[in-house]
């Protein structure tokens, strides 16, 4: 049963694959790297950058962004753009790479890494910055930057 269950699991992921789809990471892998201090705080503790201090805030490099504790990839950067707010921003995610929750202060949404729970920042509607009238205000302490090749 369990051979099989692994064959049902790997048809699944050809599947999610050939749809154009990237599946979470595996929640058990938590890890890809050590995470520095400030990274545990960011992402772990569910902390935030100061404004203007992340490495990615005025990154417009072609590539991808992913979760810096999982590897799951959250982001293209075609859904980048400048908003002036100091944090990294996007108007879109990839397809179920992002958890919307409660923030814990009862007025945000916060976002998660839908593969391992980690902060990444918040979520805002309705600023108009782009035609999707969202905004992903994303910690780059939670990010890894890939460039395309």
């Amino acid at each position: 049963m369990r051979r099989d269950l692994g064959h049902i699991v790997g048809l699944i992921m050809i599947g999610l694959v050939a749809a154009g789809c990237d599946a979470p990471a595996d929640p058990q892998e938590k890890t890809m790297a050590p995470l520095s201090d400030h990274e545990k705080h960011i992402i772990q503790q569910k902390g935030t950058e100061s404004p203007f201090s992340g490495e990615y805030w005025d990154n417009f490099e072609p590539g991808t962004y992913s979760c810096r504790q999982c590897g799951a990839v959250l982001y293209r950067s075609d859904s980048k753009f400048e908003s002036d707010c100091g944090w990294p921003s996007f108007d879109d995610e990839v397809t179920g790479a992002v958890r919307r929750v409660p923030d814990s202060d009862g007025r945000r949404t916060e976002i998660i890494c839908a593969g391992c729970e980690g902060h990444l920042g918040h979520v805002f509607i309705g600023e108009e910055f782009t035609d999707k009238n969202t905004r992903h205000c994303v910690n780059s302490a939670s990010l890894i930057f890939t460039p395309a090749e």
